[in-house]
């Protein structure tokens, strides 16, 4: 069967507000998954809360709509369980770097095999537009009292501290740079982060398309200077730690030179590491057969709906204390 982008769609009703980046971002991963000929039934989708969250259910994959924060738990877990699905994690910048930031810097650590996406508007959109994790200090968007009291986080900085092996920035109205900046994401074997900056025309009046457009993206341009894209191998650096926070130094002195905000706003591709060996390998050097024999394939019950787990051994070397 020859697949079309069609094919990547649903038909189920979008509500997202006119003129959210959040289409962008949408038709950006459809069309992603389409030109690298990933199947959708050999992909899956997984999102937190918030206007994000409802990615999974217009496009054609395997999709969960899970809980606020956890987004990345439930990805990780279903790389785990099948390795052999490719796995995009998405969700707003609220929901990854405000309750969800724990499991964000401990995803870092592990470097499975997925790509996580975040949509970052500086508001919580769904909400009624609360302040997110990285809205600037002393802005004030249309929904608060008074500007924002808190320091902004920079999930590129947070992205590079954590472990992340591919750090990436997009932009949601420029489609087509953004779909090849996710499909460089998926295809890197390790933890991808895409940071996509988006407007949010209902809460977000400051950060808006307009504003926007007084930035210059477009990475190619050859009168900006973008940061350069540490690549490990090419550095000379062999993946340990001590390299890697090296190389989060460098990037960000890199971002910082750019005079990154004041005339305009470095994308593309900053960081990627070949050289992490995945959470994956690393269980595949424990469990000879994890890779022919994950958790997904194995049969856990009979046939009448028994399970066929043989706990014999742990029950006989169980202790049992009892109270005093």
């Amino acid at each position: 069967m020859e697949y079309k982008i069609a094919d990547y769609k649903t038909d189920v009703h979008n509500d997202w507000c006119a003129g959210c980046g959040d289409f962008g971002i949408l038709n950006s991963i459809q069309m992603a998954l389409f030109e690298l000929e990933i199947l959708p039934h050999k992909a899956a989708i997984f999102s937190g809360i918030g206007c994000s969250g409802k990615t999974p259910h217009f496009i054609n994959t395997f999709g969960i709509h899970t809980l606020h924060g956890r987004v990345l738990p439930f990805a990780q877990g279903a790389k785990l369980s099948n390795p052999k699905l490719k796995i995009i994690a998405v969700g707003g910048d609220g929901d990854g770097l405000g309750i969800g930031s724990g499991h964000f810097v401990n995803a870092g650590r592990r470097n499975i095999d997925l790509t996580y996406i975040i949509f970052n508007n500086g508001v919580y959109g769904l909400t009624k537009g609360q302040a997110s994790p990285t809205l600037k200090l002393g802005m004030k968007t249309k929904s608060l009292p008074q500007p924002n009291v808190n320091e902004s986080i920079n999930p590129i900085a947070l992205a590079c501290i954590s472990g992340f092996t591919f750090i990436a920035r997009g932009y949601s109205y420029d489609v087509r740079h953004l779909k090849e900046v996710i499909k460089k994401g998926i295809m890197h074997k390790g933890l991808s982060f895409i940071d996509v900056l988006q407007p949010c025309p209902t809460y977000n009046d400051i950060n808006t398309k307009e504003w926007y457009q007084g930035f210059t993206t477009e990475e190619n341009n050859p009168k900006i200077r973008i940061p350069k894209m540490y690549k490990m191998e090419d550095e000379g650096f062999n993946g340990n730690v001590n390299d890697q926070n090296e190389a989060s130094v460098k990037i960000m002195n890199a971002i910082e030179k750019s005079k990154e905000w004041e005339n305009r706003i470095p994308v593309g591709v900053f960081y990627e590491n070949n050289l992490v060996p995945t959470f994956e390998e690393r269980l595949q050097s424990r469990i000879e057969n994890y890779d022919e024999y994950p958790p997904a394939v194995q049969k856990i019950m009979d046939n009448e709906g028994y399970p066929n787990i043989n706990v014999d051994g742990l029950v006989d070397n169980l202790k049992i204390k009892s109270s005093p």
